[in-house]
């Protein structure tokens, strides 16, 4: 009876460690797919700043969505977007600076609450997602910031910073491109400079010309002795040959009518 219960103990224990290991692995951070390039930190209001090279805000905010689902999402435009999570803001924006990249930056709600001019946000969040964010006092805070692509002309409280070491342990090292080179295996040919490709073909090895002398089919001796190279199958004994004589079978009287073959 206790090994019973033991057995059904662990029949139940089983799903639910597998669904706690899978509330553990949460969706990848922006850190996980692009290059932190600022930060700013003065209490609990945090301010991260990352860049997305060659990309369009529309869909940068398309990726991040994907990534994790926010609460709410700013309508599509090309210099602004918003995601607003539970614990954080994201504000996607071009940079000023350089307009083909853009710029996601990862605030704290209090970072927004104590920098961001609330009217500003009006444009782009809903009023009720604004009151939530600001707990129904957005009067009370004062800020002019708009975005870390203008910082210089709406400055906020605190000061950005190229991430140091410890800060950069947060987001994953971006490799960069280079140049390399893959060597084929085996022997190239001559007229070949030894790269895979180079003769407009990834996926075929070229072949090395044989060198010597070359082979030749010999022909047997009851073929005809005229032309040259041409091969001429030989004569060559079978059971499955044809039989040697084309007359008719041999019969025998006075039997029951049948009829054999001569051997």
């Amino acid at each position: 009876m206790p090994q019973r219960w033991f057995q059904s103990i662990k029949l139940l224990l089983i799903p639910t460690l597998f669904l706690l290991a899978l509330s553990g692995c949460g969706s990848p951070s922006v850190g996980d797919t692009y290059p932190l390039e600022s930060v700013s930190t003065k209490g609990q209001q945090t301010s991260r700043v990352y860049r997305a090279a060659n990309k369009t805000v529309p869909v940068v905010a398309r990726e991040l969505a994907d990534q994790r689902e926010p609460d709410e999402i700013s309508k599509e435009d090309n210099q602004h977007m918003f995601l607003i999570y539970p614990d954080e803001v994201y504000h996607v924006q071009q940079d000023t600076a350089k307009p083909s990249d853009t710029l996601i930056e990862v605030d704290s709600k209090e970072y927004v609450r104590n920098n961001y001019d609330s009217s500003f946000l009006q444009g782009y969040i809903l009023a009720s997602v604004l009151d939530d964010l600001f707990d129904g006092h957005r009067k009370s805070y004062t800020g002019g910031y708009r975005g870390y692509s203008s910082r210089d002309v709406y400055k906020p409280s605190g000061t950005y910073h190229a991430p140091t070491a410890e800060e950069k342990k947060a987001a994953p090292p971006i490799t960069t491109g280079g140049k390399g080179s893959i060597i084929k295996r085996g022997s190239t040919s001559k007229n070949s400079d030894g790269s895979v490709g180079s003769d407009g073909n990834i996926f075929k090895k070229q072949v090395e010309p044989s060198k010597g002398s070359s082979g030749k089919i010999i022909r047997s001796s009851g073929s005809s002795s005229s032309g040259s190279g041409n091969y001429v199958t030989p004569k060559r004994s079978s059971i499955f040959s044809s039989p040697k004589s084309n007359s008719p079978p041999r019969t025998k009287t006075g039997g029951f009518g049948r009829i054999t073959k001569r051997r």
